[in-house]
């Protein structure tokens, strides 16, 4: 009967060597590790006056199965290959804890080698084939998964009370970087170019700025700077789905596989967690408003301007003439009295007259000015209450989740604990939202002669900002100034534009008869730094 093993009391002479080589993470592939392991395995092949016919090498074993890993396959095909030429195998590791992960796949290992007629050795530990040699090798194995086992459980254990002290330990997310912490490990810091751009991003969304994630990717993909996940310098959908659902970028940190519920971080937030949360509450209702693919920059007015008999958007595009190419804006809906062809100069023309007409005069904002200041004066004066209405909230809460953990604790349901879990856990979350607040409340992000001049910059002058003919402050224009499509006549030009609330509100402070400057532009005392 052929010995299963792969042990023989006695080793011919006559053998051929092949040799493995693993460790166990990339990283060590910088030091010498498989270098070290190929010498000494040579330098014992050569003592005993084997030759060594190949080398198998193994950077990770990513916790494949035993016969899926790269050097098994690689070492048993070539066996398999030479099976007729003769030829008898010994093949050496450096370490018996190199040969197989867990004790079972060492022992099967050993006998597909066996059946095989391969022979092994390891240097730290020869294999006897004796009843006590056999037990002594199962020991060995035994041994070898449990100190494994041991070694990942102390390293999740670490793992885990990092994360609960506010550490994240994975990988950096874009936007963030690692550096050394005063007191040892690492810690999260913004990333001077890429924190930036996915703040803008984040805040953006939330904001209404990027109307749906198609925009917000659109946006992201037009910084150089920012990482691209496809070959093409294109962002995958998916990939902005995440971006969204990461609270990391909130200065909050969790990890359900391990049971780390929601907490503060020990990094510094890129948005606020309100404006997280309100992300995510976009995110769940849904978003109804889709950037169109084909709005090129040479057609702006796209998917803004509907046609005024049908109600229908126009679009755009190029008509083939003679010599070249021409723009034009259309409506494509049948029997539409207005169906046709609109040349693009002729209605971004009237749309910039549009523009022109709808900045408020100074006497306009003059009134305006002395009633914003009267509301921020006043939003101040009611900050103490406010404060006090947040932090009798944060008391409410508290008192409900001390009530949970009490239900909790006598629950006898698993299903009924997870849900009390689950409840407990938004609460949390409510109650971060809610200690930000308190702690932000009455504390303007700008003074307010900053913010009103650099609102009214805008409101000012939205056709000083359509003509510098960027395209990104153009479709900015068009979200800030009108609210809903623009209707267009082909003969009577624009009609019954509907303006966003601010332009609305600087007209009903004069009353219906406010005039509205066209000539002469506003100028205001703003820093050139502050101004577009």
């Amino acid at each position: 009967m052929k010995d299963l093993s792969g042990f023989n009391a006695t080793k011919p002479t006559d053998l051929t060597a092949l040799i493995v080589c693993r460790v166990s993470d990339k990283s060590q592939l910088k030091g010498s590790g498989l270098d070290s392991q190929e010498y000494r395995c040579r330098q014992h092949a050569d003592a005993k006056g084997y030759p060594v016919e190949e080398v198998f090498y193994a950077a990770k074993s990513g916790g494949l199965p035993l016969f899926e890993r790269n050097e098994i396959q690689q070492l048993l095909a070539h066996i398999d290959a030479n099976a007729n030429s003769g030829k008898r195998y010994i093949v050496y590791f450096d370490d018996h804890k190199r040969f197989a992960r867990e004790a079972e796949y060492h022992m099967q290992l050993r006998r597909v080698l066996g059946e095989k007629g391969v022979l092994v050795d390891f240097l730290n530990f020869t294999p006897e084939d004796s009843p006590e040699g056999k037990f002594m090798e199962l020991v060995f194995a035994g041994q070898a998964q449990l100190e494994r086992e041991q070694n990942a459980r102390q390293s999740r254990q670490k793992s885990i009370a990092r994360l609960e002290q506010g550490y994240w330990i994975f990988r950096a997310p874009v936007g963030y970087r690692y550096e050394q912490a005063t007191g040892g490990g690492k810690v999260l810091v913004i990333d001077d170019v890429l924190g930036p751009i996915v703040k803008e991003g984040l805040e953006g969304f939330a904001t209404g700025r990027f109307n749906s994630q198609t925009e917000l990717r659109r946006f992201l993909e037009s910084r150089p700077e920012y990482p691209k996940d496809m070959a093409d310098g294109q962002i995958r959908p998916q990939t902005i789905v995440r971006l969204l659902g990461k609270e990391i970028y909130a200065g909050l940190i969790s990890c359900d596989k391990w049971g780390v519920s929601v907490r503060e971080g020990k990094h510094e937030g890129l948005i606020s967690i309100e404006t997280y949360e309100r992300n995510q509450q976009r995110m769940r209702e849904g978003v109804y408003a889709p950037a169109r693919k084909d709005i090129k920059e040479g057609f702006p007015l796209r998917g803004a301007v509907c046609c005024a008999s049908c109600n229908k958007p126009l679009t755009a595009g190029w008509s083939t003439g003679k010599y070249k190419k021409y723009p034009y804006y259309f409506c494509r809906t049948k029997n539409c009295s207005m169906s046709g062809m609109i040349p693009r100069q002729k209605i971004e023309t009237e749309f910039e007259e549009l523009l022109n007409g709808i900045q408020p005069s100074r006497t306009v904002f003059e009134i305006s000015r002395a009633m914003f200041k009267n509301c921020w004066e006043q939003f101040r004066r009611d900050t103490a209450d406010s404060i006090k209405a947040v932090h009798a909230e944060m008391s409410a809460v508290e008192k409900q989740i001390g009530g949970l953990v009490d239900r909790i604790v006598e629950a006898t349901n698993p299903r009924v604990a997870k849900a009390f879990e689950k409840r407990i856990d938004e609460l949390d979350r409510k109650q971060l939202v809610l200690r930000e607040k308190a702690a932000n409340f009455g504390q303007p992000a700008y003074p307010f002669d900053q913010m009103f001049e650099l609102s009214m910059r805008f409101l000012s002058s939205p056709c000083n900002l359509w003509k510098t003919g960027r395209f990104d402050l153009r479709r900015m224009v068009l979200k800030l100034t009108f609210s809903g499509h623009i209707p267009y006549c082909k003969e009577k030009g624009f009609l019954n534009t509907k303006k966003s609330f601010p332009f609305r509100a600087l007209e009903s402070f004069c009353g219906h008869d406010c005039e509205m400057v066209r000539a002469e532009r506003i100028e205001l005392s703003l820093p050139k730094e502050t101004g577009f």
